[in-house]
């Protein structure tokens, strides 16, 4: 099984910056793309940035510009810096993470999610 621990989320001003982290840990063979999602109440959850092992990534067109993605593969951590944040970021963020625990045996695995508000 693969667990993801994730910190960074809080409460900050429109215009701020926060900074989420999300390292993995347990019976992993490799991991082909990390990323985060974020999800609204009554919402379907969507993807806000993601990135391969190559370092190939994707971002939601609402994010472009100003939220970047990097990832330590030596360490299984995926970083989300937010910069210039609205009110409409708020949401609970989950990371994510495409893995294998042995070759070929690959899986989807989620975090608990880490609240995220933006004030006006």
């Amino acid at each position: 099984q693969v667990q993801l621990e994730e910190s960074g989320g809080g409460l900050v001003q429109a215009g701020g910056s926060l900074r989420l982290s999300c390292a993995a840990s347990g019976s992993i063979f490799s991991i082909n793309a990390m990323g985060w999602y974020r999800q609204a109440p009554g919402k379907q959850r969507e993807l806000v940035a993601r990135v391969t092992s190559g370092g190939s990534t994707n971002f939601a067109y609402s994010v472009k510009g100003r939220f970047t993605i990097s990832r330590d593969n030596a360490k299984n951590t995926v970083y989300l810096q937010m910069n210039s944040l609205k009110p409409e970021d708020t949401d609970v963020y989950y990371c994510y993470a495409d893995a294998e625990v042995l070759p070929g045996i690959r899986g989807d695995y989620w975090g608990q999610g880490t609240q995220v508000t933006v004030s006006s």
